[in-house]
């Protein structure tokens, strides 16, 4: 049979595997950045252990097919780190040699991940007084330098829950507890076992590019620059989001929800509805905090960002009720009305038009409508008319008084460009939503905040705007990178920071999103990725609460019935 990789004619050998192919016919290289990481086949990613031409029943001279090689007729697409999956291939293999370096130097203690930060992975570690970032690091280029293979094996999940439950790995055996497949995959070296949800890179040895910092409580874990993959990424400190995130942790602990299976164990005992009630009363507090910060400022602009489905549009308005509440008068702004006419935006290198760089946005025309206004002097307010595609004028004028706060939420929100020179910065806040879900699979695996940011709009998408899964999945990586390059940097300019996610979501979600997925066929370019969410998905159990989320709960931005939209 010929192969065709990456549009090259390649003949393989009974047994040999993609990797031997890979280097015989010129495609490896000593460099990150041009070495491939993992094969896409047939819409699957596999190994570059995996075999397409192995031997047939024991038999030298009976050749079999595999079923994936079949399906694609022979074309094999090369994963590199530039590429999403190929980029997650490298950061779970990196997972897997320092759970396994960890329990090799210190073999009772507990390491569990917290979350990323940047380009880093914040991961802590338990019930150890001798923890060593250096000897870590030597562990870990230790077990670089053996260059060991990993090749993927079965066991039953029975015999996978019995392992982990004896060798202390509690979180993953009551995992398993919920899995419906009778097998479970994993990845071992010696007495140490594991699995992350996804392949691996063939080796340890290709795991050449990363540093390890000290971190409160156990290490960071830097990973290649994404836009350099050669070279490891710069770290840049982030306090508020670290803020954040071990707030969110703290309140896994109180909640008693700190993995799936414990979010499971709500859902069967009927608590989960007593999660939904507390979840929904700390976002009120929240918002509330945050109301009460503006008005002891004074501050008379509410700057609202955050990233895809991070649920602002129900944060302004929520917000602007608690404004109330002291007696304000908010006025909901959109920072999409000042787009400039599509016709006027010059295309990018490829042709098309980046709708979301910050060079859409009539930035001057904003600076000056925010200074007129914080002036006392009236502004005719535009709005942008997307049938046409053109900014228009329909007679909106706004004039500050005595009690006007005004909220705008957009992409750009928290880009310094937008506020005009020499601003009282009292009079501005600056506010940052986003989801950061602080549930993890079990200890050594977390739940991506971009993972439940893309459940959100799937369900969103299909729901209120008639788009397919398959479209919102290929859409997605433009809309991270644009986060990347236009929200990210920008997200520690906030004087708050709101974590919009509820703990008790993925339940929900799970109803109204899984039949969708499960349709998604294997010759689409989108099955991969919604293959990868059904693997998460099928450990957590649905939950029929509904009836329980308040209309003007986050979470009914994308499912539907939320208040705001009537």
């Amino acid at each position: 049979m010929k192969l065709l990789i990456d549009g090259r004619s390649c003949t393989p050998r009974t047994g040999q595997t993609l990797l031997q192919l890979i280097q015989e016919n010129g495609f490896d290289s000593n460099v990150l950045s041009k070495r491939p990481l993992a094969a896409k086949i047939a819409g699957e990613v596999f190994n570059l252990n995996y075999v397409p031409v192995r031997q047939k029943d024991a038999t030298p001279d009976r050749a079999s097919i595999r079923r994936a090689m079949a399906a694609s007729e022979g074309k094999i697409q090369l994963l590199y780190y530039a590429d999403p999956v190929g980029r997650d291939v490298y950061i779970r293999t990196a997972q897997f040699v320092l759970f396994m370096a960890l329990h090799k130097l210190w073999p009772n203690a507990r390491a569990k991940i917290n979350c990323t930060v940047g380009d880093a992975l914040l991961i802590e570690v338990f019930d150890t007084d001798d923890f060593s970032v250096q000897a870590l690091k030597e562990e870990v280029t230790r077990l670089q330098d053996q260059n060991i293979p990993l090749i993927r094996r079965r066991m039953t999940t029975k015999e996978a829950s019995d392992w982990f439950l004896a060798n202390g790995r509690s979180d993953k055996a009551r995992l398993l507890s919920w899995r419906k497949e009778p097998y479970f995959d994993f990845y071992s070296y010696g007495d140490f076992l594991d699995y992350y949800y996804g392949e691996l890179l063939p080796s340890t040895g290709y795991l050449r590019v990363w540093d390890i910092m000290p971190a409160d409580n156990g290490f960071l874990f830097i990973y290649p620059d994404r836009n350099a993959p050669d070279r490891i990424a710069a770290y840049k400190e982030m306090p508020s989001f670290l803020s954040v995130s071990v707030e969110g942790k703290r309140w896994c602990e109180l909640m008693e929800c700190e993995t799936v299976a414990d979010l499971n164990d709500l859902v069967l005992s009927g608590r989960i509805r007593d999660l939904i009630r507390v979840n929904e009363a700390l976002h009120e507090k929240r918002f509330a905090q945050a109301a009460d910060t503006i008005c002891q400022r004074g501050a008379k602009v509410v700057l609202l960002a955050g990233p895809s489905s991070s649920g602002k549009t129900t944060s302004a308005n929520r917000l602007s009720a608690q404004l109330r509440v002291h007696g304000k008068k908010p006025v909901l702004m959109s920072l999409d009305d000042y787009y400039i006419d599509r016709d006027k935006i010059p295309p990018g290198p490829d042709g098309k038009l980046d709708l979301e760089h910050i060079n859409t946005i009539d930035t001057k025309l904003f600076r000056e409508h925010i200074k007129a206004l914080i002036d006392g002097k009236e502004v005719e307010l535009p709005t942008f008319n997307f049938l046409t595609a053109k900014r228009e004028y329909r007679g909106s004028k706004l004039r500050f008084h005595k009690d006007t706060v005004i909220i705008v939420e957009g992409l750009h929100a928290l880009n310094p460009v937008l506020l005009p020179e020499h601003i009282d910065k009292d009079l501005v806040f600056k506010l940052y939503v986003s989801p950061l879900l602080p549930i993890c699979l079990d200890d050594h695996n977390r739940i991506p905040t971009s993972l439940l940011r893309l459940l959100r709009r799937i369900v969103r998408d299909y729901e209120t705007r008639g788009a397919s899964v398959e479209a919102t999945i290929e859409m997605w990586d433009s809309v991270r990178r644009g986060e990347m390059r236009w929200i990210f940097p920008f997200q520690e300019n906030a004087d708050m920071f709101f974590n919009s996610s509820t703990l008790y979501e993925l339940s929900v979600l799970k109803k109204h999103i899984y039949p969708l997925l499960l349709a998604v066929e294997p010759e689409n370019s989108s099955y991969e990725s919604a293959r990868a969410i059904v693997k998460i998905l099928n450990y957590i159990l649905e939950a029929d609460v509904d009836d329980e989320i308040p209309p003007t709960s986050l979470v009914r931005e994308f499912i539907g019935g939320n208040s705001f939209y009537k």
